[in-house]
């Protein structure tokens, strides 16, 4: 087994079809059930990693209490955004007890950092969903290209929910933008005047707007 060097964001080589998961997950239902399905390798040091999936891809589990407790995951994001050269998929617990604060979440994964975000409703959830991530890998995505376009599809589902939550847009115009702007970066980098041409002035205005103004700190911690 290859140590994971100091960061958490290094290569770890996982053998087909286990995952390595990070210590602190030891003993939790997640591991209890993944563990009835696939073969867990427990490792510390992995810092802001919580799940390998392969050397490439990796998950990044936000809990319940994570998101209620404040802008402690949003550090961890960020840290591993900046130094990984990963795949990473954020798995983020929305339940009745922290989906007020789910959407500000969404924004900073997908808007800010532009990474996949996967909402569960519990670990019972993830674990499946996890499970299904792993057979996906186990069957070699790269040469299988129904495999491709569904994880395509995963993170196109994601995108167009976080592009509902602009302020105008919602569900009708989300796919819209994204037809003609097919990245959180072209859209931000639109001006009015291409904006207007999907959406009309009004909303064309309100999404730049969105996108040029200060981020109030309110909003985002």
């Amino acid at each position: 087994m290859e140590r994971n060097p100091p960061g958490g964001t290094g290569p770890v080589h996982v053998p087909l079809g286990h995952i390595v998961a990070n210590e602190k997950w030891r003993g939790s239902q997640l591991a209890q059930e993944l563990q009835g399905k696939v073969r867990l390798i427990f490792e510390e040091g992995l810092a802001s990693t919580d799940f390998y999936l392969s050397s490439k891809s990796c998950i990044l589990y936000i809990t319940e209490a994570d998101l209620v407790a404040g802008h402690g995951y949003k550090k961890r994001l960020a840290r591993f955004r900046n130094s990984a050269h990963l795949q990473g998929i954020v798995i983020v617990e929305k339940t009745q007890m922290s989906e007020q604060y789910f959407p500000a979440a969404q924004k900073f994964t997908v808007l800010d950092l532009g990474m996949v975000l996967l909402p569960v409703a519990s670990q019972s959830e993830a674990s499946c969903l996890i499970f299904q991530l792993v057979q996906e890998q186990t069957r070699e995505p790269s040469k299988n290209p129904f495999l491709r376009k569904k994880r395509s599809m995963l993170s196109e589902s994601s995108l167009v929910q976080t592009v509902q939550q602009i302020p105008g847009v919602g569900k009708v115009k989300a796919p819209l933008l994204l037809q003609k702007f097919p990245s959180i970066q072209q859209l931000s980098n639109a001006s009015t005047q291409e904006l207007e041409e999907v959406v009309g002035r009004t909303v064309a205005q309100q999404i730049h707007t969105f996108f040029t103004q200060p981020k109030r700190q309110q909003s985002w911690h």
